[in-house]
């Protein structure tokens, strides 16, 4: 059973670290589903932000929450994601 997008990607990460990552290597950070693979992750972005990923890494927090960091093509400027979603 496929997970909806909605359920794979809870919210994005807005700190320090996440906006120094967003201009210097166009990566964004989502706390996301604990259950949810790279693969699932990357097609959940992909078709949520109409973006192209480059490449998927995940950790888990202290609290226990999973964390992906997305880099985004070159095409696709992480701040523009992160314009359209109210982050910036």
């Amino acid at each position: 059973m496929a997970k909806e997008s909605y359920q794979i990607i809870k919210y994005p990460l807005s700190t320090e670290k996440s906006l120094r990552l967003m201009e210097s290597e166009n990566k964004l950070i989502f706390i996301v589903d604990d259950r949810a693979t790279k693969p699932e992750i990357k097609k959940a972005i992909e078709e949520t932000f109409t973006v192209k990923v480059i490449s998927i890494n995940t950790s888990k927090d202290i609290k226990g929450k999973k964390r992906a960091y997305v880099k985004f093509s070159d095409e696709t400027p992480a701040i523009d994601v992160a314009t359209n979603m109210g982050l910036m």
